[in-house]
């Protein structure tokens, strides 16, 4: 994929990422990023295979900062992790992947919650929706949510509990939340999604885009996966 699609992409996903968390954004030297409100309430920065002195700018930004964290979208992760040695920055994690799906000619209506001992709750936002399934007694079996950016819908934290697994909810869940935004006229998907959710997603017809290596300061221990 062209750089400049690529760099598209990140800014819609990104759009719609921090829509659903309800996320401040902003552009640091040209890059989007997002506030973590919910989380340490700082800054998580994003760009697409930088230059040395673009990565050199962000890395700075990062450092300034303990709870900062630097995402770049990048098959050439040998590289970047390179940069950020050289910059003082240490690796958080490298196994998400930047997916994709066209979504024509696939159904679009609300799928049938073919088990009786669960119901399915969905709430509806300007642009957005988060659907739930869940026992009749209150126990989550499984949620997620999407925010439409651009013509995109953008799917976040699709989760099924443990206890729930390998009863087809992931893949419920995804076709509810499409169903629920098909009317803001969302054309295509958009996620990053984990090692384990590739699996699914791979399953369900989406694309990969991009590799994700996220970076941090390495005075932070550890840090939010773009998932949680």
């Amino acid at each position: 994929m062209a750089e400049a699609q690529l760099k598209e992409l990140l800014a819609i996903w990104v759009e719609g990422w921090a829509s659903s968390r309800h996320y401040p954004t902003q552009t640091i030297g040209g890059f989007p990023a997002a506030q973590l409100l919910d989380r340490s309430g700082d800054w998580v920065a994003f760009a697409t295979d930088p230059t040395d002195d673009d990565f050199a700018r962000l890395a700075e930004f990062t450092a300034a900062s303990q709870d900062r964290i630097l995402t770049i979208l990048t098959d050439d992760h040998l590289r970047y992790r390179t940069l950020a040695e050289r910059h003082g920055l240490s690796v958080l994690g490298a196994d998400q992947e930047l997916m994709v799906m066209d979504f024509e000619g696939k159904d679009v209506e609300e799928p049938w919650l073919n088990d009786d001992e669960l119901k399915l709750t969905t709430e509806i936002e300007e642009r957005a929706a988060t659907v739930t399934v869940a026992t009749h007694d209150g126990d989550l079996a499984a949620s997620g949510h999407v925010a439409v950016a651009d013509g995109f819908a953008v799917f976040d934290r699709i989760v099924t509990e443990p206890n729930f697994r390998r009863r087809g909810l992931g893949s419920f869940v995804m076709r509810a939340l499409t169903a629920a935004v098909s009317e803001h006229g969302a054309d295509q998907g958009l996620l990053i999604a984990s090692i384990d959710g590739q699996h699914l997603y791979h399953h369900l017809g989406w694309g990969d885009v991009s590799g994700v290596l996220m970076l941090k300061n390495p005075l932070n221990p550890d840090g939010p996966s773009l998932n949680d």
